[in-house]
C-alpha cells in the first residue's frame, strides 16, 4: 500500500473515532459541540494522530489501544489553532480555506471551543485509562502517555512556544530563540504522538529516547520546510523565520541534515517496520504544500 493510501485510511479511523465521540451531543450548551466540531472538521490533515496511531503499531504491530489518545492529539492540536486566531492572538480570519472559528461564532464561544477541546482531550484518555487498564502495567503505561501528551502540550512545550511567538517583538528575536521557539510549538507535538505511540505499543526505553530525538527532528524539518516554501509571503509580512537568518540555500540544508538524522535513527530498529516513518519524512521535507 503507498504512503497516500495508507495516510487516508488511517485519517478515516481517526475521522470517524472523532465523530463518535461527538456525537449526539446535546443541552443548553448545545452551542459549544457545534462550535467544537466546526474547527475539529475543517480539512486538516490528521498528521499527529497518524503518527501516533503509526508509532503503537510499529512496536506492537496494532494500534486499536492507541485511538484514544491519538483523539486527544488532535483535539489539542485543533484547540491551539481555535486560539492561535483569535484577535489577541495572530488575529486570522481564516483557517484552510474557512472562517476561522471566532468569525463564525464569536471569541468568547471560541475561546470557550478551545477550552473545550483541551479538556474533553483528557477526558478521552482518563476515561480509557479507567475503563480499559485490566493490569498494573496498563495503568502505568497509559498514564504514561497521558503524561507525555500533557508535558509536549504544556508550558514547557506547545504553550511555552507560543508565549515566545507572541513575545518575538520584545525579546530581541535570534536564531536560538527562534529554534527554541520551533522546539516547542511545532516539534513538541510531533515528538507526543511518537512518544506517546512508542509507550502504548510496549517499546523499551531505548526505544522510546530515540523516538523521541526523531519526533524533533522530523518537527523541525517540518516547519523549516515550512518556512521556505512560506518565504515571500512571509518576508511580505515582515514575520521572522528560518530564512531570516538563512538564505534558502542554508535552509534546505538543514531540513536535510535533520532528516538524514531523523532516518539514522529509524535504521537502529532492525526489527521493526519503519517504511512508513521513512516514506513519511521524505514526504513532509520534499513537499510543495
Amino acid at each position: 500500500m503507498i504512503l497516500e493510501d495508507i495516510i487516508e485510511e488511517t485519517k478515516g479511523v481517526i475521522d470517524q473515532e472523532l465523530e463518535k465521540a461527538l456525537k449526539n451531543k446535546a443541552g443548553y450548551q448545545e452551542k459549544i459541540f457545534e462550535a467544537m466540531n466546526y474547527s475539529l472538521f475543517t480539512g486538516g490533515k490528521r498528521l499527529r494522530p497518524i503518527l501516533l496511531l503509526k508509532s503503537c503499531e510499529m512496536f506492537s504491530e496494532t494500534y486499536e489501544e492507541a485511538i484514544p489518545f491519538a483523539l486527544a492529539i488532535e483535539m489539542i492540536h485543533t484547540y491551539s489553532l481555535i486560539h492561535d486566531d483569535l484577535p489577541s492572538m495572530d488575529n486570522d480570519d481564516f483557517r484552510r480555506g474557512k472562517l476561522t472559528n471566532h468569525k463564525v461564532f464569536g471569541e468568547a464561544i471560541a475561546i470557550l471551543a478551545g477550552d473545550g477541546l483541551l479538556n474533553l482531550a483528557f477526558e478521552t484518555m482518563t476515561q480509557y485509562t479507567l475503563k480499559s487498564s485490566n493490569t498494573a502495567d496498563d495503568y502505568k503505561k497509559h498514564v504514561r502517555a497521558m503524561d507525555e501528551i500533557g508535558k509536549y502540550s504544556g508550558i514547557y512545550g506547545m504553550i511555552g512556544g507560543q508565549v515566545v511567538d507572541l513575545l518575538s517583538n520584545d525579546i530581541s528575536m535570534d536564531e536560538d530563540k527562534l529554534l527554541f521557539m520551533y522546539k516547542c510549538k511545532t516539534a513538541a507535538l510531533i515528538q507526543a504522538s511518537v512518544v506517546s505511540g512508542a509507550i502504548l505499543g510496549g517499546a523499551n526505553e531505548e526505544e522510546i529516547e530515540n523516538i523521541r530525538s526523531f519526533g524533533l527532528y522530523l518537527g523541525l524539518a517540518y516547519q523549516i520546510r515550512d518556512d521556505i516554501l512560506d518565504e515571500k509571503e512571509d518576508k511580505f509580512i515582515n514575520k521572522v523565520t528560518y530564512v531570516t537568518y538563512n538564505d534558502i540555500l542554508e535552509a534546505r540544508n538543514k531540513v536535510d541534515d535533520l532528516s538524514k538524522k531523523a532516518t539514522k535513527i529509524l535504521s537502529t530498529y532492525e526489527n521493526k517496520d519503519t517504511k512508513f516513518f521513512k516514506t513519511l519524512t521524505e514526504d513532509l521535507i520534499t513537499r510543495s504544500y
